[in-house]
């Protein structure tokens, strides 16, 4: 017999690359479980599924940044705080924060395959004796328009999006005068494409860094939140700062002021997703 749940969760989270260096990703999970029927004849109760399994998942990866330990690109440093250094096709990389906003997966590189592989491991020994074997199918949501990669960080959320290195892959959708435009919604993609979103009062003169060496051609960030304290740095053309936090209500309206201002149009709306299934409307 076989349980499925299909959308069970997304995954949000970043993951170090050597080609493309830091990414932010959004992956929705489908789950099925494989076994025999127990004493109240379930495979095991949908309510447990979300329980058990979507708890684990959330602990194990989302909002963390996912870190292929076998590269031989990475370094990992341990002490105050936990540091990753990665050496990749843009730069070096290098983030210092508490252990918890890190994922460090056995693999040399993150795709779908590694992260899949390590949730099926933690996950399984929590399942019940007769659920023989877990499938979980990792994917991206399917759009016809653009989408970007971006990570950043929220220090005043009161959640795990305060991990200074967390992200999402997502769609946009830019009207002028209440026509969709696919030439904005291009242009902000390809500009935002694997980038790291930064507020501009979180940056740090290199010689202000508590754990991390100074790189020239380097931006620095740093902040402390309720889960800790949080520094980045990374290559100038990786990041762009804004006058603003973060959030999606924030870089909608940053968005939408941006277009309004430079091709002055009479009305501009910006839908900024965060994610899959969730965003912000913004006007200017």
């Amino acid at each position: 017999m076989i349980l499925f749940v299909r959308d069970l969760t997304v995954i949000d989270f970043s993951y170090l690359c050597q080609q493309r260096g830091l990414l932010g990703e959004s992956y929705i999970v489908d789950v099925e479980l494989h076994g025999d029927l127990d004493q109240t004849s379930m495979v095991f109760d949908f309510g447990l599924v979300k329980k058990v399994i979507k708890k684990a998942i959330d602990q194990l990866v989302d909002h963390k940044l996912a870190i292929p330990a076998l590269s031989s690109a990475t370094q990992l440093l341990s002490g105050e705080v936990e540091q990753v250094l990665f050496s990749c096709a843009k730069g070096l990389l290098q983030i210092a924060s508490p252990a918890e906003a890190f994922a460090v997966i056995q693999a040399e590189k993150i795709d779908m395959t590694s992260v899949t592989e390590f949730l099926t491991e933690q996950i399984k020994p929590l399942l019940p004796d007769n659920v023989a074997k877990l499938v979980l199918q990792l994917r991206t949501e399917q759009v016809s328009g653009f989408s970007y990669h971006y990570t950043h960080g929220l220090k005043k959320h009161d959640g795990n999006c305060q991990r200074i290195a967390h992200g999402h892959r997502s769609t946009i959708q830019i009207f002028d005068n209440g026509m969709l435009s696919p030439r904005l919604g291009k242009y902000w993609c390809e500009r935002w494409e694997d980038i790291y979103l930064a507020t501009a009062e979180d940056q740090i003169e290199a010689s202000a860094l508590r754990y991390l060496k100074a790189e020239a051609g380097a931006l620095n960030f740093a902040y402390s939140s309720d889960q800790g304290y949080f520094e980045i740095s990374l290559p100038a053309s990786t990041c762009e700062v804004v006058p603003c936090d973060t959030t999606v209500e924030c870089l909608a309206d940053y968005i939408a002021a941006s277009i309004k201002e430079s091709h002055q149009l009479r009305a501009v709306k910006v839908v900024a997703f965060e994610g899959v299934g969730k965003g912000a409307i913004a006007f200017a």
